[in-house]
């Protein structure tokens, strides 16, 4: 059997009572180490799971899934993910690549950001689509996000902004070069063209950074004479590790929340619509910025 197991947000104890009987029991437990990260580290799950994890990187995950299914007929085989299994695509794909082999898959669900985000007293129901803000290089500023986020503004709903959830593809001297929000193990431009793959520092995109690249989205457009509904005064909220212990939220404009440091990641970020209810404006108050 092939388990795929959500942790919660990032704590070792988030783990349901049902996902931790199943690690007890498989024979390999892999932890997948690139879609999100955790915010107690890896030592201390191994240490309340009491076995030695295996880590999945990117490269294991995406190019090495034959590996980590190996014998998973005859046994039982762990894959750990931060926030819900399905969280990312992914994920789906491997229970696809299990279900082609014959392997019989079980998901063991948990919280993770897309209901986790509640915290913050805005209403679940009154979310629209959700986007991912992926960071922008020189040559690389898709803006396709801000037109979802205009859209659910209008429709008066709330846009939860992942800062840690997208991977996008840009083609570069003939090259399909992977670009992610979360760099944690993204290789060099360079690397690329050689044989030996040479990696970035982590990276984590912030609240601060999300707005100021939304600001200059606004900017230009105002510059083409765009009518937008969203102006730097909009209201926004800046979540940072949801769930832990450490975790911080913060409501005010766009053109606040640029300088804004919530500190270490994950980040998260809330356009919220223009129409809020009661409680969720006295909700609210209690995360205003304090000027």
């Amino acid at each position: 059997m092939f388990f795929i197991i959500g942790l919660g947000l990032g704590d070792c104890k988030d783990i349901t009572v049902k996902g931790l009987e199943i690690i007890k029991k498989c024979e390999r437990v892999y932890l997948e180490a690139y879609t999100s990260i955790l915010t107690c580290g890896t030592d201390a799950l191994e240490e309340f799971y009491g076995r030695k994890l295996i880590i999945a990187d990117r490269d294991l995950v995406e190019q090495g899934a034959d590996d980590i299914l190996e014998g998973a007929q005859n046994s039982d085989v762990g894959l750990l993910v931060v926030g819900d299994p399905f969280g990312a695509t992914t994920h789906s794909d491997l229970v696809l690549r299990a279900k082609e082999k014959g392997i019989k898959t079980q998901v063991v669900h948990n919280a993770s950001i897309l209901n986790a985000i509640g915290c913050c007293g805005l209403q679940l129901y009154s979310f629209g689509e959700t986007v991912s803000i992926p960071y922008w290089t020189e040559t690389w500023q898709p803006e396709s996000f801000f037109d979802k986020i205009i859209t659910n503004f209008k429709n008066k709903l709330h846009t939860l902004c992942l800062l840690g959830n997208i991977i996008a593809a840009l083609k570069h001297m003939y090259i399909i070069i992977m670009l992610q929000d979360i760099k944690v193990k993204e290789p060099t431009l360079e690397s690329l063209t050689k044989k030996k793959k040479e990696y970035m520092p982590p990276r984590f995109m912030s609240v601060n950074e999300a707005c100021q690249q939304l600001t200059q989205i606004l900017q230009k457009r105002l510059l083409k004479n765009d009518k937008l509904e969203i102006t730097e005064e909009s209201l926004c909220v800046g979540l940072a590790r949801v769930g832990s212990e450490k975790q911080q939220i913060i409501a005010c404009t766009l053109q606040e929340m640029c300088k804004i440091d919530l500190g270490g990641p994950l980040h998260s970020l809330v356009i919220a619509s223009p129409d809020l209810h009661p409680l969720e404006l006295e909700y609210l108050d209690q995360f205003r910025l304090k000027l």
